[in-house]
């Protein structure tokens, strides 16, 4: 073991990150969510990201794990304590571990480049020879070699024993002797760091009570099991990182609670297809229909749905489609995160299209809003797109317990049922009967009155078709009031105002977290500035008052372009000159200190606080 420069230095009790750099398909996920769940367990705040390569396995992967007593939950931009478990990313890890910080690693292999920093401590222990020893095959040694360094881990930081017990308890309940030896590795690698090494480290964690009430979930789960709390019996996919398990998620809750007990039949339909194109066709097929259905994909499957969707859009059939957002352009990085997808969404299709979009800022928001896509699509008649990303989707978040209503009744919108037919002379498809710009449908096979001609060419308000200019923009005119009528109904922007001042800073989706740790540290240097965070477009009121009250509007967004500042400056009456774009696209979550900085940089210095 190496000894820190200042082995002296404070305590650090449940406010630290960890980093744990393993090979891609080595079974690692294991151990690192067992230590990220036992200290939730603890009632301690933690926050799990994954950075994992597009391949199988061989390639490095790396988990890195917040413990925030205050409950933040974006990147730090610091590391405390590295376990290098990659011999190829040595020299990297080390690199990256902050000035007295740890770092862990296998000491089986002599390693004499780790030993080159004097400013932080390095744990040496032998994790190979130890499963050598104890446990028979190659695969099970490489496998709880991961629990041995998690004991380790376990002894070095505090964490519960047994918690950790507990945790795997749960996980092997039914194989005994998988349990046997996952709890036997776990105490070796803790009896090891009690017997060689300082335990606890000043970085440590100790029990707290902030994850009562509270569940560990990424959003791709969150958003499938809205879908199913929504209705909807109907998935078309095909798979592509990072959008795939919000399908096999929908899968697996419908296997439980969608069968019939009587007949033992399923009341849901999930279609793998053979495209992008064929997923949204049968999404569209099924909800003209009178399913709910949806599809989730990522940018590339917008990309191939784009005419099905301006055919849906045009035709007014409802669909709801999860863009779990990935960094492009063309195949880019699948498993690396962005929010690169708000112009195509916004405007998909050819001609003059316009489209609902939600940005739920957690797993917890993907759940509700994953339930509102369904009413807003049926309630307007449109394509309504919840555009999450592979941060939300696929990492571990902690959220409050997710509630439900029973009394929920799905807003269908304006479908004639049987009865109502038979009370009218002729039943128009396209006429706006109450001035919403939202005309009345009916589903196929309901009364012989309500049948009609789906039309994706030009068509009249009556449902005929036409190439005649005038007939052709009456609908047309229609379909951008509708949108105004969508501002009155998707889900309203959240402002967080402390008084007056002439600084803005406005954002979506999963820059929620890194937002409101920039807005901590600002105020705390004297900067006053207020916050809205936009949940939907298009742009409701409180966005353009939000815009016209403030003097400076920071515009913080993960894309190279500034497409939310884009959008803002087409949707809205701002002047350009106000906004002032923030932008992080390195595929990686952002973290405060990129807010932070772009704020600081781009306002006088009379602003700040004396001593700041």
């Amino acid at each position: 073991m190496q000894h820190a420069a200042s082995p002296d230095s404070p305590d650090r009790i449940n406010d630290f990150v960890i980093k744990l750099a393993n090979v891609n398909g080595t079974g690692s996920a294991s151990a690192n969510t067992l230590l990220m769940k036992s200290m939730f367990r603890m009632g301690i705040p933690v926050m799990g990201k994954n950075y994992f390569p597009s391949n199988i396995q061989g390639l490095p992967t790396w988990y890195e794990i917040r413990i925030s007593r205050d409950g933040y939950v974006a990147r730090s931009g610091r590391i405390d304590f590295m376990v290098a478990m990659n011999a190829e990313t040595y020299a990297k890890d080390v690199k990256e571990v902050s000035p007295g910080g740890y770092l862990l690693y296998d000491s089986t292999w002599p390693r004499p480049a780790l030993l080159k920093r004097d400013d932080i401590t390095i744990f040496g222990v032998p994790l190979a020879r130890i499963c050598n020893e104890t446990f028979q095959g190659v695969r099970s040694r490489i496998l709880l070699k991961n629990i041995v360094y998690a004991g380790v881990l376990g002894a070095l930081l505090d964490i519960e024993l047994d918690v950790m017990r507990s945790l795997l308890g749960e996980s092997y309940a039914n194989k005994k002797s998988l349990l046997d030896s996952n709890v036997k590795a776990l105490e070796l690698g803790y009896n090891y760091a009690k017997e060689h090494f300082p335990c606890p480290l000043p970085l440590r964690v100790t029990r707290m009570d902030k994850t009562a009430n509270h569940i560990m979930i990424d959003g791709n789960t969150a958003a499938a099991l809205g879908c199913m709390y929504a209705g909807a019996t109907v998935g078309a996919w095909y798979p592509i990182t990072p959008s795939t398990s919000l399908m096999d998620g929908f899968k697996s809750f419908c296997q439980k609670w969608r069968i019939d007990p009587e007949t033992g039949k399923r009341n849901y339909v999930i279609v793998q297809c053979e495209d992008e194109l064929a997923a949204i066709g049968t999404v569209i097929g099924a909800a003209w229909n009178g399913a709910r259905a949806f599809t989730p994909t990522s940018g590339p499957g917008i990309s191939l749905m784009n005419e099905f969707i301006g055919l849906a859009y045009y035709a007014e059939v409802p669909a709801v489609i999860f863009d779990i957002q990935r960094v492009g352009p063309s195949t880019g990085m699948p498993t690396r995160t962005q929010q690169c997808d708000l112009m195509i969404a916004a405007y998909a299709s050819h001609g003059d299209t316009r489209h609902v979009l939600l940005f739920p800022n957690s797993p917890e928001e993907c759940f509700y809003m994953a339930v509102h896509a369904f009413d807003l699509a049926e309630r307007l008649q449109t394509p309504v797109f919840v555009m999450s990303d592979l941060d939300i989707g696929m990492n571990d978040w902690m959220c409050p317990d997710l509630k439900w209503d029973d009394a929920y009744a799905p807003d269908r919108g304006k479908v004639l049922t049987t009865e109502q037919l038979e009370q009218i002379d002729k039943f128009y498809r396209y006429f706006d009967k109450d001035g919403d710009a939202i005309p009345y449908r009916t589903l196929p096979g309901t009364h012989p009155k309500g049948a009609y001609f789906t039309r994706g060419s030009g068509h009249t308000q009556y449902g005929g078709y036409t190439e005649d200019s005038t007939e052709y923009q009456i609908v047309l005119d229609r379909l951008k009031r509708k949108f105004d009528t969508a501002k009155t109904l998707v889900p309203k922007a959240v402002l967080d105002s402390r008084g007056p001042t002439s600084l803005g800073l406005l954002s979506i989706g999963s820059c929620d977290g890194a937002v409101r740790e920039a807005l901590d540290l600002l105020r705390r240097r004297g900067v006053q500035i207020d916050y809205l965070r936009v949940r939907a477009f298009p742009f409701g009121q409180e966005v353009e008052d939000f815009l016209a009250s403030h003097s400076q509007v920071f515009v913080v967004e993960q894309n190279r372009d500034a497409q939310l500042r884009s959008l803002l400056t087409l949707e809205t009456a701002v002047e350009k000159a106000k906004l002032h774009s923030i932008l992080h696209y390195s595929g990686l979550p952002m973290s405060s200190s990129v807010i932070v900085d772009g704020v600081l940089a781009s306002i006088p210095e009379k602003r700040l606080a004396v001593g700041s």
